[in-house]
């Protein structure tokens, strides 16, 4: 069995029709199975996998893919469009999968995900902070400003006059 971090199940997660999802030749080597066998068991449990957790990359898609992985498409590749799973469909893999790799996998695919939703929800709430932020100095600077602009102003100075001057 080959030991996958959490790290690396992370930085095989993509985003494909705005979901995040796992293509099936990863999963396939994170659950430790082939990629052939891997859909053998989707193809005869199709059932437990609606559209929404897991669905077929178009052409489009695929090529898309293989211009950012700079794979060529030669000789040996694949012979049908590759599946993407979502979370909720790697879950239900595990449960298809009768491989003893599958359970612990699965928990560690599950932590990749929370990990990445957590990151997500973070980065939310600190955008929200910086924005709240913002707006405090804005108005604080504000006055400061306005207070340098009120101290570039040159005081009114008592207008001299013109001619001889009687103090008495």
């Amino acid at each position: 069995m080959t030991y996958i971090s959490i790290k690396q199940i992370e930085e095989s997660i993509l985003i494909i029709r705005d979901q995040r999802v796992l293509l099936d030749s990863e999963l396939a080597k994170i659950y430790g199975v082939t990629t052939k066998r891997l859909n053998e068991q989707v193809r005869r449990n199709r059932d437990r996998f609606p559209q929404d957790f897991m669905f077929q990359l178009n052409e489009v898609e695929v090529s898309f893919l293989r211009s950012q992985s700079a794979t060529s498409k030669g000789r040996g590749g694949r012979r049908y469009l590759p599946f993407a799973f979502t979370e909720h469909g790697i879950l239900m893999l595990a449960n298809v999968l009768t491989s003893e790799t599958a359970i612990g996998t699965s928990i560690k695919v599950t932590r990749a995900f929370k990990h990445l939703r957590e990151m997500v929800i973070s980065h939310v709430d600190l955008s929200r902070r910086l924005d709240s932020i913002e707006k405090q100095y804005d108005s604080q600077f504000k006055v400061v400003f306005d207070a340098i602009k009120q101290l570039m102003i040159p005081p009114d100075l008592p207008k001299r006059r013109i001619g001889i001057r009687n103090d008495d």
